[in-house]
């Protein structure tokens, strides 16, 4: 797969996840945040799992075999994913479906903050105005002046940093397994048994409550968990990890498309210009690199004409 197709997948995605957050917000019925997230998740690891065994016994007999440290990575990625989520889930029960979008957005700087700085991976440089691009865009969309956090987004901005967290450990263990199914698959099993066991410890549901939510966790579980999240996982083998964040911050922009169209949440002028401010981070990060891999490649072919 090309970069530019892992990309376009990854564009999808950010599609999904947008419409995903108005379901998230009216249609989980009674049932509470950790619940939902763990129902959720598994369905989208029971969804996948038929082409997880496929492709496990495809790769564990050829291009690699799986160890105790693959099993052990995709378990904590399965952890970081449920923390991600419940923060998410509870801030979205208690804002916009608009602030929620865009405040989730805040873990684009964090990735390549955290790939450089702490794991001293290679960054492109155009990640960095990128991502000021993406962090001045949601401050627009948040009114352009200081805040009165609502809890709901704070537990949002919380959910952000294991949201980045997630994206980087998503891309190392697909590149390290080869066998991206397998990751999601096993991340969903993980992520949605901690929501289950803990919240029937904390929240204690019961069979209406689970059934009052049955249209969400359907089109949470099957569309943005099995489809959106294996989507991610598959496209994060060929493309890095900063540049991977940078277009899933287009779900903010999708988020807020999904509020207006279906929640009638409106957009001010000045909203809409931070939203295209953030489509404009997105776009430079993967139009700089390609114009400068050209220029190179027009320098050494015009060294080899003259040679």
């Amino acid at each position: 797969m090309s970069r530019i197709q892992a990309n376009a997948l990854l564009v999808l995605t950010a599609i999904i996840w947008g419409t995903t957050f108005v379901v998230q917000q009216v249609g989980t019925g009674a049932l509470q945040a950790i619940t939902f997230t763990g129902t959720r998740m598994l369905v989208g690891g029971f969804f996948i799992l038929p082409l997880a065994i496929r492709q496990f016994d495809k790769v564990h007999a050829g291009d690699h075999r799986f160890l105790l440290g693959d099993w052990l990575g995709i378990a904590v990625t399965g952890v970081v994913l449920f923390t991600a989520a419940a923060m998410q889930q509870y801030g979205i029960f208690h804002t916009t479906v608009t602030n929620a979008g865009f405040l989730t957005a805040l873990y684009v700087p964090l990735v390549p903050f955290l790939s450089f700085f702490v794991l001293r991976r290679k960054v492109h440089w155009s990640v960095w105005p990128a991502s000021v691009c993406c962090v001045v865009g949601t401050y627009i969309m948040s009114g352009a002046q200081v805040l009165e956090l609502r809890a709901g987004d704070l537990w949002v901005i919380g959910g952000s940093f294991f949201w980045a967290c997630h994206v980087i450990l998503v891309g190392t263990m697909a590149m390290r397994t080869r066998a991206p199914l397998v990751v999601a698959c096993g991340q969903f099993f993980v992520c949605g048994i901690c929501g289950i066991v803990i919240g029937m410890l904390v929240e204690q549901p019961s069979v209406a409550d689970v059934r009052s939510a049955w249209f969400g966790i359907l089109y949470a579980g099957l569309l943005s968990t099995g489809v959106g999240f294996t989507l991610q996982v598959v496209a994060q083998r060929f493309t890095h990890e900063a540049d991977a964040a940078i277009i899933l911050s287009a779900e903010t922009v999708f988020a807020a498309l999904a509020g207006f169209i279906f929640l009638a949440e409106r957009l001010s002028i000045l909203e809409v210009s931070g939203a295209a401010l953030i489509l404009s981070g997105i776009i430079a990060v993967q139009l700089l690199p390609m114009m400068r891999a050209k220029a190179r490649r027009l320098v050494r072919r015009s060294s080899a004409d003259e040679a």
